[in-house]
C-alpha cells in the first residue's frame, strides 16, 4: 500500500497543519503553483515529491518540475498537470491527448476548487483537483487530499479541510 499526500495551489504558503496530515504518507504529489522552490524543499522533507509546475512558478520551479507528469503506481496511469480543465470539460491543450490516450486518473489543480468525481465518458477515469491549500484565490476553504493506493486502486480518499481562507 502506498499512502500518497495530494496538495496544489499553495502559492508561497504551506500550512504548518500539512505536516501533521502527510506525515504519514509515502509520497507527496504537488500540482502546481507552488509559488516558490522552498515550499516544495518542505515538501520533500516530509517525503518523496512528484509536482508540476503552474502558471505562477519561476524558473526555480521549472528546471526541477515539468509541465506534464505521467506516471503508474500500482498499474494505475496517473496524468497531473496543472490547467487542466474539470470533469469533462479539459482544457484545449490537453484534449487530444486525453482522447488518444486517456489515463485512468486525471490530477489537475489551478482552479482552487476542489472536485474528485468519475469521467463517464472517459473510461470511468478518475479526476482530481484537490482544491488550493494556499491563502491566495477566492476559494472559501483551503483544501488538500489523502488517500491510499493498493491493489491497483485509489483507497480510503480523504478530504482535508485546512480552514477558511483568511484564517
Amino acid at each position: 500500500m502506498i499512502k500518497v499526500g495530494l496538495i496544489a495551489d499553495t502559492h508561497n504558503y504551506l500550512d504548518p497543519q500539512v505536516h501533521e496530515y502527510f506525515e504519514e504518507c509515502d509520497e507527496i504529489w504537488h500540482a502546481g503553483d507552488f509559488g516558490n522552490i522552498g515550499i516544495a524543499d518542505e515538501l520533500k522533507e516530509i517525503a518523496p515529491l512528484t509536482g508540476v509546475y503552474g502558471n505562477i512558478d519561476g524558473q526555480d520551479i521549472r528546471k526541477e518540475y515539468p509541465l506534464h507528469q505521467r506516471f503508474t503506481r500500482d498499474g494505475i496511469n496517473i496524468w497531473m498537470t496543472h490547467i487542466g480543465g474539470t470533469l469533462g470539460r479539459y482544457c484545449i491543450p490537453i484534449r487530444e491527448e486525453m482522447e488518444n490516450n486517456p489515463p485512468d486518473v486525471f490530477i489537475c489543480g489551478h482552479s482552487h476548487i476542489l472536485k474528485i468525481g468519475r469521467d463517464q465518458e472517459k473510461n470511468r477515469m478518475l479526476f482530481i483537483n484537490p482544491g488550493a491549500a494556499g491563502k491566495q484565490g477566492f476559494q472559501v476553504y483551503r483544501t488538500c487530499v489523502r488517500f491510499d493506493i493498493s491493489d491497483g486502486k485509489f483507497r480510503n480518499m480523504e478530504v482535508i479541510n485546512l480552514g477558511k481562507l483568511g484564517e
